[in-house]
């Protein structure tokens, strides 16, 4: 037994899961991962006094499965998520190994929440339909033109609202399926800038919004998609203009810094409180639900321009202030010689 001690931490070292070796109620040998969830000096500590997780302790005691192991949760932070499994060792002792979880049920939460959000985006309308139709159905005879052509347009209206979320959910998957494919393909960045803000121009008048395009005309072509870059601006400038105060304008810069190519879309609007900034590219995230409902956003715009950066290899910040307005950047690599 006092060979196998002696060796325990030195087998233990390479593991990068925490891993302890007990004898009895001890903790005889933990490695650097182990260290570092559950304190420096736990070896020679007696568990109880490691680890204060009342579902490790009891799982321990009654002896857990090898195999199955136990879930834990806020073991070394609120939001860790754990998979302990224990071993008995020929030698009497036990090896204790946490896996740790917390990424895979970060992802699970991620689609159990996507699902529910998914769904009440596409019921809200739906029933809004369904009603309207129903009462057009029934009342026909009854309804005076001027309230049919008002039911009418809010049916066409929700019923493109449902579209542009079912695009935008296509979008997302054909975006991540891709996601490991790096683009290539060499584009002029000023050229697709040019497409998106002629795209943009009938809601830039109808905001009486002015879109300023300020590119480096030697800004060199960047490895990208077409279709996804032009997708990428499609969303930043609608962005822009939907969340910019009416009448101010909306500004697109491109300059090039080192072996990538600065893109920024700056607005003036209400901006976005700090503590909303690291959450408005999660799918159908928002920062006032009926403000952006009413002027027809999907909620998924941002967090489809996150994955298109993400596939290219590029990276996206925020930069806002209440009450000024919001300026989104995006880096790209330019395309390699």
């Amino acid at each position: 037994m006092s060979e196998t001690l002696a060796a325990g931490p030195v087998l233990i070292e390479g593991l990068r899961e925490a891993t302890l070796i007990l004898a009895g109620d001890r903790v005889m040998a933990a490695n650097a991962a182990a260290r570092r969830l559950l304190g420096e000096s736990i070896c020679g500590e007696a568990l109880h006094d490691v680890i204060s997780h009342p579902g490790a302790l009891e799982a321990l005691e009654r002896g857990v499965d090898a195999a199955e192991g136990v879930e834990l949760t806020g073991l070394g932070g609120l939001r860790r998520h754990w998979l302990m499994r224990s071993a008995a060792l020929d030698d009497g002792t036990s090896l204790i190994r946490f896996v740790d979880r917390s990424e895979a049920r970060a992802a699970e939460q991620m689609r159990v929440d996507f699902v529910a959000n998914a769904s009440h985006e596409l019921r809200t309308p739906l029933s809004t339909l369904i009603g309207y139709a129903e009462t057009l159905r029934e009342q026909a005879d009854e309804i005076d033109p001027a309230t049919r052509d008002r039911f009418l347009t809010v049916v066409h209206d929700e019923a493109r609202r449902m579209q542009r979320v079912v695009e935008d959910l296509i979008s997302l998957s054909r975006i991540e399926a891709e996601k490991f494919t790096e683009p290539t393909e060499a584009l002029d960045l000023e050229w697709l800038i040019e497409q998106a803000a002629e795209s943009a121009r009938f809601m830039a008048e109808d905001r009486n919004s002015e879109i300023i395009c300020d590119v480096d005309p030697e800004l060199p072509p960047i490895a990208a998609d077409r279709s996804q870059i032009l997708q990428l601006l499609d969303n930043l400038i609608a962005n822009a203009l939907r969340y910019g105060e009416p009448g101010t304008p909306v500004r697109i810069t491109a300059r090039a810094e080192g072996q990538m190519v600065h893109l920024s879309v700056a607005d003036q609007g209400e901006g976005i409180a700090p503590e909303h900034v690291p959450r408005v590219t999660e799918r159908f995230y928002r920062v006032d639900t009926s403000r952006s409902r009413s002027l027809g956003g999907t909620g998924l715009g941002l967090s489809i321009v996150k994955h298109i950066v993400e596939r290219h290899r590029g990276r996206l910040t925020i930069d806002s202030e209440v009450g000024v307005g919001t300026t989104m950047h995006v880096l790209l690599p330019v395309t390699v010689s």
